[in-house]
């Protein structure tokens, strides 16, 4: 195995992960954006109130991107697994 193609699985592997977080890190800013100015406007600063709606956004984003993203994990792992080859020399 050469240096290249260690770089290169590391990076697919890195740009897999990458494309996994992001929506999730999407909905958690958007949420929190829309919690902090819902708090601005209505002067209600508990804790309770910025926490509850953003684990609820994360979760419903979780619920509905789930077979997105068991989709792109079984293609990286049916690439990384159907040239094993490549990798074991």
């Amino acid at each position: 195995m050469t240096p290249q193609s260690v770089v290169h699985i590391m990076r697919h592997a890195l740009m897999t992960t990458f494309w996994l977080g992001l929506p999730l890190l999407a909905i958690g800013f958007v949420a929190g954006i829309v919690i902090s100015l819902v708090q601005i406007a209505t002067s209600i600063q508990d804790s309770s109130f910025s926490t509850v709606p953003r684990l609820g956004a994360f979760l419903a984003g979780l619920v509905l991107l789930m077979p997105w993203m068991l989709g792109r994990l079984m293609d990286y792992t049916t690439a990384i697994l159907g040239n094993l080859e490549l990798y074991a020399r």
